[in-house]
């Protein structure tokens, strides 16, 4: 079985962590390139948030681990092992003080694999599951009761995927889905109606990856030049943003106050964790991530309204650890 990640695949799809199964290649519609927003400007000299990192991993496979969601509450949710023979992704949600006693299995039943991937005020999960013919679903789980969703257009196909990347507080969720020719299609879905809504930015690739209490949704698309460029979506209003200096900018999670989280590429190819505040202005603010046992990686999936962050590093072992930084 192959390993569940998104960044393997051609067009860099990611959701809000790394999260496919098999080698599903991800595109889509072509459109024109997003208008820069607040966040493309230069901004002055803000002094850096300190953060205390702390790795969290689940024991039941310490050699891969990937925390994707935090709450206000500080729950947070992930899952363990890489989808390599052996290794199935297997989704938990685990709570303060964050022990190995206090990580509980979340698991859609009867799947063969599970990534819970967020984790709203309420304790209530988004997350997606692999069926026995590598099928992706979405699901949500709401009051302890599993729903499974795909978008109606999703192709009747052997390895079709639908993911679900994040979830709020009334029950809304986002995603995407991968159509018959490979493109990929960002949308929200409503737990309590069941009704999903397209959501059309520009780009040939793109991905819902996280949505807050005030309904305002972040995501990435990537072009046709190759440029991968990240957009936070609030009512009607489409803003484009991507690391100063950097590429690939890849936008994972946003809070209530609409402080965002990701990863982008440097000049040199390695990977960094992002937080992005005020994104609208007047003044945005950019900082770079690294875990300091981070060997070449790290990646920021969650972020709360403490600005507590989730996500995770690869160690000097190759392991991948599970993240957590406090300010």
């Amino acid at each position: 079985m192959t390993s569940i990640n998104l960044r393997s695949l051609p067009s860099k799809v990611a959701g809000r962590a790394v999260r496919i199964v098999g080698a599903v290649a991800v595109a889509g519609t072509g459109a024109a390139l997003l208008a820069p927003g607040a966040a493309h400007a230069a901004t002055p000299p803000h002094p850096a948030t300190a953060y205390t990192y702390e790795t969290l991993n689940n024991n039941n496979d310490p050699t891969f681990n990937q925390l994707l969601g935090i709450n206000d509450a500080g729950n947070i949710a992930g899952y363990f092992g890489s989808g390599a023979p052996g290794h199935p992704n297997k989704g938990y949600v685990v709570d303060p003080p964050y022990g190995q006693s206090n990580y509980v299995n979340e698991n859609f039943p009867g799947s063969v694999q599970t990534q819970v991937t967020a984790i709203n005020g309420k304790g209530d999960t988004a997350g997606f599951w692999v069926d026995a013919q590598g099928n992706n679903h979405g699901f949500i789980e709401w009051n302890g009761v599993f729903t499974s969703y795909n978008d109606p257009n999703t192709p009747h196909m052997k390895g079709s995927v639908n993911q679900l990347l994040g979830i709020n507080n009334s029950g809304i969720a986002v995603g995407f889905y991968v159509d018959a020719k490979g493109n990929s299609h960002a949308y929200s879905v409503s737990q309590s109606t069941g009704v999903f809504t397209a959501i059309n930015v520009p780009g040939m690739s793109k991905a819902a990856t996280g949505i807050n209490n005030k309904g305002n949704i972040v995501g990435f698309s990537t072009f046709k030049s190759g440029v991968t460029s990240s957009w936070l979506l609030i009512g009607g209003q489409l803003t484009a943003f991507q690391f100063p200096g950097g590429s690939d900018t890849q936008a994972f999670g946003v809070n209530t106050h609409n402080e965002i989280v990701g990863s982008y590429l440097d000049g040199s190819g390695v990977m960094h964790g992002f937080v992005l505040t005020a994104p609208l202005g007047p003044v945005s603010h950019w900082q770079s991530i690294d875990d300091p046992n981070g060997i070449g990686s790290t990646v920021v999936n969650g972020i709360n309204a403490a600005g507590d962050l989730v996500g995770f590093y690869t160690d000097s072992a190759g392991n991948t650890d599970g993240m957590l930084a406090t300010p």
